[in-house]
């Protein structure tokens, strides 16, 4: 009933840019054009990465410094097709991924 995909999670901050547009929607446009069966991208209210401070959204200053992480689910081998050009487009931010089984909907 339930089949193999792969769930991808790629963690930024609202201010990282891809050739001066917003990494976030670039990173899910490429998604889009390549095929991929869907994306969500999630904003959060707090987080810190290592070597900076937490920053809130009720924090002074904190613009820009927010996360925000992609994720989407897909089958391995198009996970395979899309992640080097993902890597190159995250830099050095971190990417996961994990095995996930999906159950088809009904209908």
């Amino acid at each position: 009933m339930a089949t193999q995909h792969q769930l991808v999670s790629v963690y930024l901050n609202e201010a990282d840019q891809w050739e001066h547009r917003p990494l976030h929607l670039e990173i899910l446009h490429f998604l889009s054009r390549s095929g991929c069966a869907g994306g969500t991208v999630l904003r959060g209210l707090a987080g810190f990465t290592a070597g900076a401070e937490m920053a809130t959204a009720s924090s002074p200053g904190s613009e820009g410094k927010l996360p925000v992480v992609i994720q989407f689910v897909d089958l391995p081998e198009k996970v395979a097709e899309v992640l080097p050009t993902l890597r190159k487009m995250a830099g050095g931010r971190l990417i996961t991924l994990q095995q996930t089984p999906v159950i088809p909907p009904q209908g």
